[in-house]
């Protein structure tokens, strides 16, 4: 099941590097894949997130009608968790250094 989780990621990585043709920035799957990342490390990089102002984050940025964003946010969510159980010490520092910095700057942290 790891192992799984850790190919679904890693593909969804990779698709959302390759890009896709004319990508927004509120296109539901680039949100779902960015906010994905930062849910799954909450834990990992000792935060606690306020509730409120993600779900103002959603509101602002996913259509009231997306059915994917949902199934996409969890799939993103899970697969960071999975891939940051195999990050080296220094690699987990500069992730968690960027993650901490977005939560900050969307309010998710105090």
């Amino acid at each position: 099941m790891i192992l799984q989780l850790q190919r679904l990621a890693f593909l969804t990585v990779m698709l959302a590097l390759g890009g896709f043709n004319g990508a927004q920035a509120d296109d539901s799957f680039t949100v779902a894949l960015n906010l994905g990342s930062v849910i799954g490390s909450e834990q990992a990089c000792g935060l606690t997130y306020d509730r409120d102002p993600i779900e103002r984050f959603i509101t602002e940025h996913v259509k009231r009608s997306d059915m994917s964003f949902p199934s996409t946010l969890n799939m993103m969510t899970i697969g960071t968790k999975v891939a940051i159980k195999e990050m080296s010490e220094s690699s987990l520092t500069a992730h968690c250094t960027q993650i901490r910095r977005i939560a900050k700057e969307y309010g998710f942290i105090k």
